[in-house]
C-alpha cells in the first residue's frame, strides 16, 4: 500500500470539497424574472407597479370609503345595498393589493381621492344618491378598471400582476351593478 503525506490527504481533500461545492452551485438554478420582480427593491419597481400601487390603491380606499359614507348618508335602500357590497369587495381588494406588493414596498393603507369624498361628505337624501351614483358608482369605478387594466397590460411584478388580474372581475362585476342602478334611478350611465 502507498502511504499518503498529510499534506498530500489535506490537497485531495480540499480538491473534492471545492469539486462538491462547485457542482453544488451549478445544479442551483437562476432566479427566474418573476422572482427577482417580486422581490424588487422600492426603487427598481417597474414605473406601471408603481403607478398601480399609487392610482389603485386610491381609487380602492375613494370606493371603499364613499361607500361607508353612503350607509349613513343615502335614503334609498338600493343604494344602501350598492354600498354595503362595495365596502365588502374593496376591502378585500385593498387587503390583497397589500399582500400582494413585494416587500419593502410601502403601499397606502387609507388614501382615498380628498375631492371625490368632500363631493359627497355633506350631502344627504337624494342629493347624496344622484351624486354617488355619478362621481363614484360610474366614475369612480372606471378610474378603478382602468387602474388595473393597466397593471394587467403593463406591470412587471407577478405578485401585482395576480392581484390585478384577480380583482378585475370583481370591479367589472361592481361597475355593472353601478351602470343598473343609474338606469333606475334614471340617471346617466
Amino acid at each position: 500500500m502507498t502511504r499518503l503525506s498529510l499534506a498530500s490527504l489535506i490537497a485531495a481533500s480540499a480538491a473534492s470539497l471545492c469539486a462538491v461545492t462547485l457542482s453544488a452551485h451549478a445544479q442551483t438554478p437562476a432566479p427566474t424574472a418573476a422572482s427577482a420582480s417580486t422581490s424588487a427593491a422600492p426603487g427598481k419597481l417597474h414605473e406601471a407597479d408603481k403607478a398601480f400601487i399609487a392610482d389603485g390603491t386610491q381609487t380602492v380606499a375613494t370606493q371603499r370609503d364613499a361607500a361607508r359614507i353612503a350607509d349613513s348618508r343615502s335614503t334609498d335602500r338600493e343604494v344602501k345595498a350598492f354600498a354595503e357590497k362595495l365596502v365588502a369587495d374593496y376591502t378585500k381588494l385593498s387587503d390583497s393589493m397589500r399582500a400582494a406588493s413585494p416587500r419593502g414596498v410601502d403601499v397606502p393603507r387609507n388614501d382615498p381621492d380628498a375631492a371625490v369624498i368632500g363631493s359627497i361628505n355633506n350631502l344627504r337624501g337624494a342629493d347624496f344618491d344622484k351624486t354617488y351614483i355619478e362621481q363614484v358608482a360610474l366614475a369612480g369605478q372606471q378610474k378603478t378598471l382602468s387602474a388595473f387594466q393597466a397593471e394587467i397590460a403593463s406591470g412587471r411584478d407577478a405578485g401585482l400582476k395576480k392581484a390585478a388580474t384577480e380583482g378585475l372581475p370583481v370591479i367589472q362585476a361592481d361597475y355593472a351593478k353601478a351602470q343598473e342602478l343609474a338606469k333606475r334611478k334614471h340617471l346617466a350611465g
